[in-house]
């Protein structure tokens, strides 16, 4: 393959990496010195930068994506006996949310060239105990919202947006986290913007947005922040929560962030153009298909293996050469956890048979086109 930018770095490369630049440590070390490390006024700044960026109405911050889900599954009421749909490949934490409020996570299988959730497969799997469908917009590409809600209509089922991976993505023209009834994001370090740990979820249901800001705060129908403003001192715990804050350092990053973040899908694009030009002469790989009223925020770059091909063995070649390959996902029912809650192998087949093929390549928005022609290089002799 043709050398575009010169000597190829013989540095690892790894699959996902984020930026800090001098403006986010400048407004880390000013929320440092504000006197509000935590429950100040960042936390509720940061809120609202976020939802305005996506075309939302509230926001709640919280410590992580996985804290965000579980916002979501109590402020939807989640309770025992009911069921939450979700997709086999994603995360444990998109089924984990469910079993936390002593629900039955029923996993469903994924479409064979986007791997997002099936609609054709969930509308199998919906029973009279079925409460909500947690769509997950994998490697940064929508669910497609549409079917769903015409699968729920008059059902009384929610839809959670697990747009952790998806920022900055569309569906016909809406942004993602103006696309299920609550919406969650990640800020882990690889994801499209970071607080270093950290999550958000968002709504336009001021009353679930003020049940989840109680949520993460023990149950607490105040905090530390508006005691002050009142002069008050008393609190009533009204629910068993959890302590899922995000301190105002965190949010402060979070925004300086946040202001990079369309720069950063736009890059993200650009390379999974790229990868999508070198890899089209490879036979032995097949990127994810993005579909035609959808745009791709592109957190992973996903690519199934020809069948002929050891995914194993390419991945092992793939990190001997420096190249930071991984693999997204096994399905979640195949964890041990899951089986020991009674999952058994068979349930999504077509996810099944995709998580022995795919791999994900490296992806983030300070890669070359350099970068991508060593990736495409090495994955060529990976898999001959």
């Amino acid at each position: 393959m043709p050398d575009r930018d010169g000597p190829w770095e013989a540095a690892f490369l790894p699959y996902g990496k984020q930026e800090i630049a001098d403006a986010d440590i400048k407004a880390v070390v000013e929320a440092l010195c504000s006197g509000w490390l935590t429950t100040g006024p960042r936390v509720s700044e940061f809120e609202k930068a976020f939802v305005a960026h996506c075309g939302a109405a509230e926001g709640v911050a919280v410590n992580s994506g996985t804290a965000a889900l579980h916002c979501a599954m109590r402020a939807l009421n989640i309770q025992p006996g009911d069921e939450v749909i979700v997709p086999a490949i994603t995360f444990a934490a998109s089924a984990n949310a469910a079993l936390y409020e002593g629900a039955t996570p029923v996993f469903v299988d994924v479409e064979v060239d986007t791997l997002l959730i099936d609609p054709v497969s969930v509308a199998m799997k919906i029973t009279p105990k079925t409460k909500a469908i947690v769509a997950v917009d994998y490697a940064g590409q929508p669910a497609d919202y549409d079917a769903l809600r015409e699968l729920v209509r008059g059902r009384g089922i929610s839809i959670v947006a697990d747009a952790c991976h998806a920022p900055g993505a569309t569906y016909k023209g809406r942004s993602a986290g103006t696309l299920g009834d609550i919406s969650c994001f990640s800020f882990h370090p690889v994801k499209h913007l970071t607080t270093c740990e950290g999550g958000m979820a968002v709504t336009k249901d001021a009353g679930m947005a003020a049940h989840m800001r109680r949520f993460r705060n023990h149950g607490i129908d105040s905090d530390h922040r508006s005691r002050e403003a009142s002069g008050a001192h008393a609190y009533d715990m009204t629910e068993l929560g959890f302590n899922y804050r995000l301190p105002d350092v965190q949010c402060a990053l979070g925004m300086a962030q946040l202001t990079r973040l369309s720069g950063w899908v736009a890059a993200r694009q650009r390379i999974a153009a790229l990868y999508d030009e070198t890899l089209a002469s490879l036979a032995e790989v097949t990127p994810l298909t993005t579909r035609a009223d959808r745009t791709n925020a592109h957190h992973l770059y996903v690519v199934k293996l020809a069948d002929h091909v050891d995914r194993d063995r390419a991945f092992a070649r793939l990190r001997a050469e420096g190249i930071g390959a991984n693999v997204h996902y096994a399905p979640v029912y195949l964890h041990s956890h899951y089986r020991k809650l009674g999952y058994r192998p068979g349930i999504a087949p077509v996810a099944e048979a995709a998580a022995k093929k795919i791999l994900t390549l490296p992806m983030f928005p300070a890669m070359t086109a350099n970068d991508v022609e060593r990736v495409a290089s090495a994955l060529q002799g990976a898999t001959a």
